[in-house]
């Protein structure tokens, strides 16, 4: 905290201020000012003003000053970034027939794109999968201490059910055949879990063979999997659920890039948008038909 906390007040060191007890709540709302101004991210600025309010705090704790002049600082609301990424049906379409379904790797390889894309499961759910998660039956899969070490269970595509039966029955039996108390559900040859390396290479090899120029990454399947369900019109709260969200505003975030996409859809297919525009503006605002 020292080194942010003495970068944070150089605006005050400039200023000729050499006396801590003598920083006022106005200096300090003028110097948050300045660094909101500057070209530093929101998750920067809120460091640099937390890191502001606990020396304050500490001063005062200690009987160095009477008045914390940064008690009422507060940091700046969290941004709320839009995906950078969003594959459409055709690119995601191409990724998952990249596989060599002829070999055990090409299967357990599709195996994973399906889940990933069915259920928009992250990447370290995954990798914590158990053989035990998986109802094939049922069409579902168990996902034990997600993030925030919530516990939730999503359903399983059709796809998805197809290919874990594949994959289970032929390749992870062949794989986990010298060591059968292996409870992980995805194994690499030698029967171990499959690290995130390998699974990020191999969406990124599969993503550069379909001739697909976006960064793909396991994330990037799981704001597609969100946005194409919110886009067909799913339930925001079932889509929430099924993210294992703590709050919809997290989940509200892929209303707005399937907004963005229909209105891309709209503008691109409805008749009336291919047609020439035969109108023109007066000098007053009123429209007239172009003369031909």
């Amino acid at each position: 905290m020292g080194a942010t906390f003495e970068a944070s007040l150089a605006w005050l060191a400039g200023t000729g201020l050499t006396d801590l007890r003598r920083v006022t709540r106005d200096m300090l709302i003028t110097w948050q000012e300045v660094i909101t101004l500057r070209n530093y991210t929101t998750a920067t600025v809120s460091v640099k003003v937390r890191s502001v309010k606990r020396f304050f705090e500490y001063l005062e704790s200690s009987n160095h000053i009477l008045i914390n002049p940064a008690e009422y600082l507060k940091e700046p609301k969290k941004e709320t970034r839009l995906p950078r990424v969003i594959l459409t049906g055709e690119e995601v379409q191409k990724i998952l027939d990249q596989p060599n379904l002829g070999t055990f790797t090409g299967i357990r390889d599709r195996t994973v794109l399906e889940v990933f894309y069915s259920t928009g499961i992250r990447v370290a759910e995954l990798m914590n999968l158990t053989i035990y998660d998986v109802d094939l039956q049922g069409g579902l899969l168990r996902i034990n201490k997600g993030k925030g070490a919530k516990d939730r269970v999503v359903p399983l595509g059709r796809y998805a059910v197809r290919f874990l039966k594949e994959y289970i029955t032929r390749v992870r039996t062949h794989h986990t055949k010298k060591n059968r108390q292996v409870r992980v559900l995805f194994v690499n040859r030698f029967g171990r879990p499959l690290s995130r390396q390998v699974i990020d290479r191999m969406l990124m090899t599969s993503a550069h063979k379909a001739g697909i120029g976006k960064h793909v990454t396991p994330h990037v399947f799981r704001h597609t999997f969100a946005t194409a369900l919110v886009k067909n019109g799913a339930d925001i709260t079932a889509v929430s659920k099924m993210l294992g969200h703590s709050t919809l505003s997290a989940t509200r975030i892929y209303t707005r890039v399937a907004g963005m996409e229909v209105k891309k859809t709209h503008k691109r297919s409805h008749p009336r948008e291919k047609e020439k525009d035969d109108w023109v503006a007066d000098t007053k605002g009123f429209y007239h038909a172009k003369p031909h």
